[in-house]
């Protein structure tokens, strides 16, 4: 028995050599043929205009094993400068508004004399939690959609793809998940809708698996007040190029995870060996304004921001709830945070951070209101009013930079959205694999943030 099964184990890795080469071979031939194709198209055309020597000039550029990857990350921290330093003035202006309507709201409460507890769930709850949640989504989303749709209709996206393509085929994954995680950055369950394109059924799980590693637009909005929150441990002010820049760090950080756990489970539970596609440049265009705006709004920004407000409004109640129901002095959150205290310490972090992440799994927008509230002790949502007002709040709460790093490292890459794991059951028709879609990013994230503790206190940095 013992000779058979290495007998088969032998003939299993002559096969998988077998298809490598063949791999190797079918790119040789792939390449042979557009060699030849473009010869006999010089020979045998004539190009009045220069576009395609354009082009290839470019793609020279931004495809160059020197250059592609600096350029990737400068054009990612313009995108994320540029969303930063636009939305901050109309996201103020749009607080102001919905949360300057909410005394209206009181006012209409109190001329209808409705009990407290019916004002507090309703206008406290529910409309205070809709109104961050606008307030903070629409004006980055605003920005960074088009600026996503024009990227992708330039053209330059197939060329993210060809750059990453390589690293994926050496984690055991599919060239095209790199296409999946760029939609994951506006919303993680349309990253998953978009792994159709995915052939293979085991990479195309691979792919589902990790698109959570890819922040979506509900968790930039933490990650750029926690970063900014950081940046304020070293420097006074708010710079919106250093906050970009901590961001895009954090995003190429996502991305690397990404690929290790991609390999992890390319080795383990979804072994293969990756396939192989051809991927035909397309030419530069320009896009056209009309249709950019017409996806980039309404297929993307109302989207995203109408599953954020359906998933928040309900929330929003409950945490009240939760912050005005006592136990003896206490309120349930702070019973339920004293529970995870000791869990939270352990990485990091505390048990109000983590239950804030818990009560956030319907949206992910919520976290940072959620745990405001809890810290101040009010009943209803809070929005300070500036970057400086969060911080002396989170740092009388004992924050340090370690708890902002691991702040931010835990939205990063913990467990997704319920929209997303609703999303996940329906493609892969699996409660298995949607369970591990939950727990695979959540270990990841605890395992992380532990390490980096551990460390940090190991050498006295904290």
């Amino acid at each position: 028995m013992t000779n058979l099964t290495a007998e088969l184990e032998q003939v299993v890795r002559k096969a998988q050599k077998v298809r490598r080469r063949l791999g190797q071979v079918r790119d040789q031939v792939v390449r042979d043929i557009y060699r030849r194709g473009q010869e006999i198209t010089e020979q045998a055309v004539r190009i009045h205009r220069a576009k395609g020597d354009l082009d290839r000039k470019i793609d020279n550029i931004v495809t160059s094993r020197i250059l592609g990857y600096p350029l990737m990350l400068a054009l990612l921290s313009l995108v994320f400068w540029l969303t930063i330093s636009g939305a901050n003035l109309p996201s103020a202006i749009l607080a102001e508004v919905l949360f300057g309507f909410q005394d209206r709201l009181t006012a209409l409460c109190q001329w209808l004399g409705a009990p407290t507890w019916l004002h507090g769930v309703l206008v406290l709850g529910l409309y205070r939690g809709l109104a961050w949640v606008v307030s903070v989504m629409l004006p980055p989303m605003a920005i960074f959609f088009p600026l996503f749709t024009f990227l992708e209709d330039l053209g330059y996206l197939p060329r993210v793809a060809f750059n990453l393509d390589k690293l994926f085929k050496e984690a055991g994954a599919h060239g095209k998940q790199v296409l999946t995680m760029c939609m994951g950055f506006g919303c993680n369950a349309a990253g998953v809708i978009a792994c159709r394109i995915i052939e293979s059924p085991r990479e195309r799980l691979i792919a589902i698996l990790t698109n959570n590693f890819v922040p979506c637009n509900g968790r930039f909005p933490t990650l750029i007040a926690m970063a900014a929150v950081l940046m304020g441990a070293f420097v006074s002010g708010y710079n919106s190029l250093a906050v970009a820049a901590i961001v895009a760090g954090v995003v190429v950080f996502g991305i690397l995870v990404t690929l290790l756990v991609s390999w992890a489970l390319s080795k383990t539970l979804l072994k293969g060996i990756p396939s192989t596609f051809t991927l035909e440049l397309p030419p530069y265009r320009l896009p056209k304004i009309g249709s950019l705006l017409i996806r980039s709004v309404l297929d993307r920004t109302l989207f995203v921001l109408t599953r954020a407000v359906a998933v928040a409004a309900p929330a929003g109640a409950v945490t009240w709830a939760l912050a005005n129901i006592y136990i003896g002095d206490i309120s349930l959150i702070g019973h339920l945070a004293g529970w995870l205290q000791g869990f939270g310490h352990l990485i990091g972090l505390d048990g109000f951070i983590i239950l804030a992440f818990i009560l956030g799994l319907p949206a992910n927008e919520i976290v940072v209101p959620i745990l405001i509230m809890s810290y101040l002790s009010h009943g209803s949502m809070l929005e300070l009013d500036s970057i400086a007002a969060l911080r002396q709040l989170l740092i009388s709460n004992g924050w340090t930079w370690l708890t902002t790093l691991n702040m931010m490292l835990f939205s990063l890459l913990h467990f997704p959205c319920a929209t997303t794991l609703l999303t996940i059951r329906k493609e892969t028709g699996s409660a298995k694999w949607t369970v591990l879609a939950a727990l695979i990013p959540t270990g990841v994230a605890i395992a992380v943030c532990f390490l980096v503790t551990q460390i940090a206190r190991a050498f006295g940095l904290v």
